[in-house]
């Protein structure tokens, strides 16, 4: 049921985005302190919506389909936010790019496969894909927007930001092709079928 916790907790990771893009928007440290804090929450919900479903048993059809399009309504709208606003700096705009055509791609693939009753079921790579990406997006809207926040010797908030959000790739287009791969080679074999079948 929609109103099950876990499902509520899938549609305030939602509700969370428009406050997270004004925060960015808003370009000054403390707007940058709140959205961080927002942002944790958010995170903390895609953690506990999952876990909570499982221990209670109430895994559902339409809890299946949410969690990810929250996810991803959440990563894609904040990229676009911060790439807006200068803050996908050392050219992460290109991670970001990459990132956001193969969410589309896949997403297109899921919608095909759940036409004809199959499934495009997420693979612990993806997880990795989602976690290191959620990490990253965290840095580059706790950097200021001059990325001045220095966190270690190594470099400010937006720059660990932009390399963690490059290092996120990796797992977005290795989980991105397996899923590929596994759509193709469902419709290669529907189209053979098909052909036997004249």
């Amino acid at each position: 049921m929609l109103t099950d916790l876990p499902n509520l907790l899938t549609l305030t990771r939602i509700a969370t985005i428009p406050f997270l893009v004004v925060s960015i928007a808003l370009q000054n440290n403390a707007a940058s302190a709140v959205g961080c804090v927002i942002y944790i929450i958010a995170c903390v919900t895609d953690y506990f919506d999952g876990m909570l479903a499982r221990r209670w048993k109430q895994n559902s059809e339409i809890g299946r389909m949410m969690d990810p399009i929250a996810d991803k309504l959440l990563v894609g709208a904040l990229l676009m936010a911060l790439a807006g606003y200068g803050r996908l700096v050392e050219g992460s705009v290109f991670a970001a790019i990459i990132i956001l055509i193969r969410e589309i791609l896949i997403s297109g693939l899921r919608e095909y496969m759940a036409s004809q009753d199959q499934t495009l079921p997420s693979s612990r790579l993806a997880k990795w894909k989602t976690g290191i990406q959620m990490i990253a997006i965290g840095f580059l809207m706790a950097g200021s927007a001059n990325g001045a926040w220095q966190v270690t010797s190594f470099g400010s908030a937006l720059q660990l930001g932009a390399l963690m959000l490059w290092l996120s790739v990796i797992p977005t287009v290795l989980s991105g092709w397996r899923y590929l791969t596994t759509g193709v080679t469902y419709m290669l074999g529907v189209t053979n079928r098909e052909r036997l079948s004249r």
